[in-house]
């Protein structure tokens, strides 16, 4: 089985009969590496504002329709320091490209999170930024970066993002590996005008890194964007890249995405035999979570810990142990 680009692009193409093994395949290599673990992230959106203008996403500056909130750097540190007293040991704090919150600031918050609680892991996830910035929140203790590149073809990059390009994005994924930061990377499966072929690239973009996590989901149509009335992506095809990813990088992290788990619910709970080792669950203020609207989704309501208490109760009935 060659994963080279002609490979991917057959394997990804196949009949279910002829991916199965490879699907099989994939969950033997993550068992290898991870056993029945499954490692739980919260998950805190801590702005919806974005600067950016990306064709898809429900958080781009021209969507007027959208009411925009912003956490303030107290309740941030706050709402880490209660992930952390309900047994979560990563806290990721993602938001839009919002300009408010400058280098400075970030590493600001993230070393009162970590003085707080040493033990807590803190990833960051708020877009593209000069190489100095992701060194200067790797010295205030951030652990990872999570930065999805989308797209591995430049045009179809540059026709969803008119204010990015792809050098630039894939620069930032370079320079976060250089700061010393572990690297997330990732892309949707089914944007209008993507192939195989380019997510054969997408996977091996995802290697050249390389990325210690992937997070793979299917594209969700917002209705308030320009590709509001596009179909969604493929849940079986998200399938298939998850576990080709996973016979790429062994070692990386592979989320279960909440992209996914609203598409297909039945698909994402199948993320765990093909390759996924890990999921978040939101710890965002309730009456805020659907105001984080890359696409449309509702969530529950629920406290951090009867997020966190639901969530594992769910792995162990998949007979996995969350950790």
């Amino acid at each position: 089985m060659k994963l080279d680009r002609a490979g991917l692009t057959g394997l990804l193409q196949a009949d279910d009969a002829a991916f199965a093994p490879v699907f099989e395949r994939a969950g033997e290599v993550c068992r290898a590496q991870f056993g029945d673990t499954v490692r739980i992230r919260a998950l805190l959106e801590f702005s919806n504002h974005c600067k950016r203008r990306c064709r898809y996403c429900g958080l781009n500056c021209a969507n007027t329709a959208l009411p925009r909130f912003r956490l303030t750097p107290d309740d941030m540190v706050h709402t880490a320091l209660e992930a952390a007293r309900c047994g979560y040991q990563t806290i990721v704090l993602q938001s839009g490209e919002d300009p408010f919150f400058t280098p400075d600031l970030l590493a600001s918050i993230v070393g009162r999170i970590k003085r707080a609680a040493p033990g807590l892991a803190v990833t960051l996830s708020c877009g593209e930024f000069p190489a100095e910035a992701y060194r200067r929140f790797r010295d205030a203790g951030c652990d990872r970066y999570l930065l999805k590149h989308e797209t591995a073809d430049p045009d179809l990059y540059a026709a969803l993002h008119p204010d990015s390009s792809l050098e630039e994005r894939v620069g930032c994924l370079r320079a976060i590996k250089a700061a010393g930061l572990e690297a997330g990377g990732g892309f949707m499966v089914g944007l209008p005008g993507q192939t195989a072929q380019t997510i054969a690239d997408d996977l091996l973009l995802l290697q050249s890194i390389p990325c210690d996590m992937a997070g793979i989901g299917p594209f969700l149509p917002h209705p308030d964007t320009p590709l509001g009335a596009e179909q969604p992506g493929s849940a079986s095809l998200t399938l298939r890249a998850v576990a080709l990813a996973r016979l790429l990088l062994p070692q990386a992290n592979l989320p279960v995405t909440t992209a996914l788990g609203v598409l297909d619910p039945q698909a994402a709970g199948r993320v765990y035999e093909g390759g996924g080792n890990v999921v978040m669950r939101k710890v965002t203020p309730p009456h805020l979570r659907k105001l984080y609207q890359i696409y449309p989704a509702s969530f529950p309501e629920t406290t951090i810990e009867e997020g966190r208490r639901a969530l594992e109760q769910s792995l162990r009935a998949r007979g996995k142990i969350p950790v």
